[in-house]
């Protein structure tokens, strides 16, 4: 069933008022007051003699003393212009249903003051052949008030009875799709690749200028959207585009022979291109268009009319099969061009790192979440979207999923290795724990399922779930080495450890440097004591063994470590610097075998040896 969605015309541009320039020194009419009707004030005014004459021949005079209009009005001199550029001698010589549509295309329906006048798309009374649609102009407000890039306004807000005018400059032509292209900067790259890709055989601007092969339906993408495919296709600028993959990428775009306005789109079309093949729109979750990767690019302004076709804006350069079987894109194309990484693409847009994943000079691997792994990791956090996520969180997260170097699935052991996430506002990298005793996993919560996905600057392992931000109990657990002190901590008669350790930075008594002992640690504890299990240890000497483990309110990497005496959690250690060795109450000595384990709020390092308080 034809579905007929509405989008703003204005949700493009930055709303701005502008108040236009009422000068002196301007070629000012004479302000009829309110009893004087536009097309009266025109009869009256010497200087708008062509435009009398050209409404009368248009037979448009008692149209526009009834009704009530805004008329951006040409002078004599614009009209002389004009016809000179057009090749006319005189109005005459004007086919009559030519020039009315030109004047026609200078009245807005209703009133528009100065303060009225927003960047943005309206709609004049001219018509496009083949629809009977309205045009559209582009009121460009950035400096002074600009119509279709084409005529300025020298003077505003001319009250008449039954309306308002605003003196212009120029005569405003019947835009084609490159007028418009050209009026709004919001289409500037657009402008660029349409010139980029054209020679002597094929002149794009012209093409589109034409009526061969109009009307055309134009899906327009934005600067932004260049930006985008530019940084996922590893380009620095369009210079670098073969010209022969851009002219594709832009047939990719482009509807011949049909002016399809919004109205006319229906869910589950698949349209031929220009290029040859097609795309898919989808409404079912707005005004969608899919291209061939399967990623969707919304469709964020609808129906901009012209006299040859008519452009939607979207905010995502489409793909053809052709260029994607073709290029090996960036890390952040991975996530461009795969309809299962848009939730990790649009993380990538919101931080803005993904320029950084983009960077061929540089290379990454990353471990990428699926689209599910997001939703999940948003409702465990209580966010219903991820732009609920405060940005400096989701810079972090996303960058916990990204190593330095290119680590393909042959590369990965059981170890530590750092992510590009920071300690608070330090410079020391995260830890993760890599586990490839059965596949991969990381940090003991996400898992590799699709590895070795190449890019121009590295390599993704797609995974299935968020790598959240880790804690110290997230090692503890996740490493099979400190199982027993896992246990320990869990103990039924024990404080709660889980949750006092996962304590978020900044909020007491987090950080915490954590000295924890190994399995083997804990083994030979047992033998020292006598024990069978750690059962036989009772629950207040297995809560001061432990709490001697941890110095709160401090983040004490390898580096920091200051020979002397130190108070944990439970009794004085003594740290010997040098050596990387601790010595407890009973002179028992511990060795520091694996360092700088960085959580987000603390720091752990392995011991080979159980430290006790006095016994």
């Amino acid at each position: 069933m034809k579905k007929v969605f509405k989008i703003s015309l204005l949700a493009l541009l930055t709303v701005t008022l502008f108040a236009c320039n009422n000068d002196d020194d301007n070629s000012n009419p004479i302000d009829p007051g309110t009893d004087v009707t536009i097309a009266q004030f025109v009869a009256d005014n010497d200087d708008y003699s062509s435009l009398e004459a050209a409404l009368e021949v248009a037979g448009l005079t008692e149209t526009l003393n009834s009704g009530e209009f805004t008329v951006f009005a040409p002078n004599n001199l614009a009209f002389e212009a004009f016809l000179n550029a057009a090749g006319f001698a005189s109005l005459d010589d004007v086919p009559v249903d030519v020039l009315t549509n030109i004047l026609l295309n200078h009245v807005v329906t209703g009133t528009n003051e100065s303060t009225d006048l927003i960047t943005g798309y309206i709609n004049s009374l001219a018509t496009e052949a083949s629809s009977g649609a309205n045009l559209s102009l582009f009121v460009n407000t950035a400096g002074g008030v600009q119509i279709n890039g084409v005529a300025t306004v020298t003077t505003a807000d001319i009250e008449a009875s039954n309306g308002v005018i605003h003196a212009v400059d120029a005569v405003i032509g019947i835009a084609d799709v490159t007028t418009q292209a050209l009026a709004n900067p919001n289409f500037s790259i657009l402008v660029e690749a349409l010139i980029a890709a054209s020679d002597t055989d094929l002149d794009y601007v012209a093409l589109l200028s034409g009526s061969a092969n109009a009307p055309f339906t134009v899906f327009a993408p934005t600067n932004e959207a260049f930006v985008d495919l530019l940084n996922a296709l590893g380009f620095a600028s369009l210079d670098d585009v073969p010209q022969d993959a851009l002219r594709t990428i832009l047939n990719y775009h482009v509807l011949a022979s049909a002016n399809v306005r919004s109205s006319d789109l229906e869910d589950g079309q698949t349209p031929t291109t220009f290029e040859g093949t097609t795309i898919e729109i989808d409404l079912e979750s707005g005004a969608q268009v899919i291209d061939a990767t399967g990623v969707v690019s919304n469709i964020i302004v609808v129906d901009v009319q012209t006299g040859n076709g008519v452009i939607h804006a979207i905010d995502k350069v489409l793909l053809p099969s052709a260029i994607a079987s073709a290029v090996t894109p960036t890390l952040t194309g991975l996530a461009y061009t795969n309809p299962d990484l848009t939730s990790l693409y649009a993380a990538l847009k919101i931080t803005g790192l993904d320029a950084a994943l983009a960077d061929t000079a540089a290379e990454f691997t990353v471990f990428a979440p699926t689209n599910d792994s997001f939703a999940a990791f948003l409702d465990a956090a209580g966010f219903s979207s991820i732009d609920e996520v405060p940005v400096d969180v989701l810079t972090q997260v996303v960058l916990n999923h990204a190593i330095a170097g290119a680590l393909f699935a042959g590369d990965l052991t059981t170890s530590y290795g750092n992510t590009l996430a920071t300690y608070g506002d330090s410079s020391n990298n995260l830890s993760i724990y890599i586990n490839t005793d059965s596949g991969v996993t990381l940090n003991g919560q996400s898992n590799v399922v699709l590895p070795d996905v190449p890019a121009a600057n590295g390599v993704a392992h797609v995974v299935d779930a968020v790598i959240g931000l880790p804690t110290v109990v997230t090692f503890a657990v996740a490493d099979p080495t400190f199982a027993t002190l896992v246990a320990a901590l869990t103990r039924d008669d024990q404080p709660d450890y889980v949750s006092v350790l996962s304590t978020g930075l900044g909020v007491d008594p987090a950080p915490f440097t954590v000295f924890a002992p190994t399995n083997d640690a804990f083994g030979d504890l047992l033998v020292e004591l006598g024990a069978a299990s750690l059962d036989d240890i009772d629950g207040a000497t297995l809560t001061a063994t432990l709490n001697t483990h941890v110095i709160a309110g401090a983040n004490v990497r390898a580096e920091d470590l200051v020979s002397g005496t130190v108070g944990t959690l439970g009794a004085d250690i003594e740290i010997d610097a040098t050596n990387a060795t601790i010595t407890d109450l009973n002179g028992r000595v511990s060795n520091i075998i694996v360092t700088n384990v960085q959580a987000a709020n603390g720091v752990v390092h392995a011991i080979d040896k159980v430290i006790l308080p006095e016994l």
